[in-house]
C-alpha cells in the first residue's frame, strides 16, 4: 500500500501540479493544501458508512448499581455503535436500545419495571434505564474512527501524523478522493474527478456489505418463519 505522501504525489501528477514533499511543511502552500484534502477525504470516508474494515467489537462488564459506562473507557477509538448489535453475552437475550427520548421518558415514569435491559447513548455514554445485573458481558459492534495506520507498527489512527501513514481505505478509492478535492480547492474544474470518485465510492462499499440469502419462492414472507426477530428474547 502507498502511503499517504505517495497518494498525493500521485495525484499532483495527474493534476500535472508540484509534487508535495512534505505534507506537513506549513510553510508551503502546496503541501499544505494537500494535507487539507487528504485529511477532508480520509474523514468523509469514515464517516460515510459502516465499512467492514471498521467494524470491531467491545464488551462492557456491568458493575452492581452503575448505569453509565463512559464509551472512551471501553473503547478509545468508538465512532459510532452499530444499530441491533449489544447483546447479553452469557446468553441469547438482545438489549433493547437504543431507544428514543420519548421511549426513555415513557419507560422511565409511566411502565412498571420488567427484565428487559434497555439502553441510550449520551454524552458519549451508554446509559442503561436501570442497572443491569452484576457481572454481565454485554458485547457490542461499532465502528472505529480509524482512518490510516502507522506504516512501522500497523496501529491504527484516527488522523493522519506522518507523511509514510497508510489510508485505511482503499487506494485508488482515496485518489480519486483527493483528486477532486484539489482541484475544487484551486478553483478548477471538478466534476469528472467528483463523478469518478462517487462511482467508485459506491461499487467499493457495495462489495464490503454483508449480504442474506434472498428468498426466490415468491408469495409473502412471514418474519418470524425465517428466524428474524428485533429486540426480543430468541428461543
Amino acid at each position: 500500500m502507498s502511503s499517504i505522501l505517495e497518494i498525493c504525489q500521485d495525484v499532483a501528477d495527474l493534476a500535472t501540479t508540484q509534487r508535495p514533499n512534505d505534507l506537513f511543511d506549513s510553510g508551503s502552500q502546496q503541501n499544505s493544501t494537500f494535507l487539507s484534502v487528504a485529511k477532508d477525504t480520509l474523514d468523509s470516508l469514515m464517516r460515510y458508512g459502516d465499512w467492514q474494515d471498521l467494524t470491531k467489537e467491545a464488551e462492557i462488564l456491568t458493575v452492581a448499581n452503575k448505569t453509565v459506562y463512559p464509551i472512551n473507557n471501553i473503547v478509545p477509538d468508538f465512532y459510532c455503535i452499530l444499530n441491533n448489535t449489544i447483546y447479553v453475552k452469557d446468553g441469547l437475550e438482545q438489549v433493547i436500545g437504543a431507544i428514543t427520548p420519548e421511549q426513555w421518558m415513557r419507560e422511565k415514569y409511566f411502565n412498571c419495571p420488567d427484565a428487559d435491559i434497555k439502553f441510550k447513548i449520551q454524552n458519549n455514554a451508554i446509559r442503561f434505564l436501570t442497572p443491569p445485573p452484576c457481572g454481565l458481558r454485554i458485547v457490542f459492534q461499532y465502528r472505529s474512527n480509524a482512518v490510516c495506520v502507522d506504516d512501522k507498527t500497523y496501529e491504527e489512527k484516527p488522523r493522519i501524523t506522518k507523511n509514510s501513514d497508510i489510508p485505511i481505505f482503499d487506494e485508488h478509492l482515496v485518489k480519486l478522493g483527493i483528486a477532486w478535492r484539489w482541484n475544487r480547492r484551486n478553483g478548477m474544474a471538478y466534476e469528472e474527478e467528483f463523478n469518478d470518485y462517487e462511482r467508485e465510492l459506491h461499487k467499493k462499499f457495495g462489495t464490503g456489505l454483508a449480504t442474506e440469502d434472498i428468498h426466490l419462492g415468491g408469495g409473502d414472507i412471514d418474519l418470524t418463519d425465517v428466524g428474524v426477530v428485533i429486540n426480543v428474547k430468541t428461543s
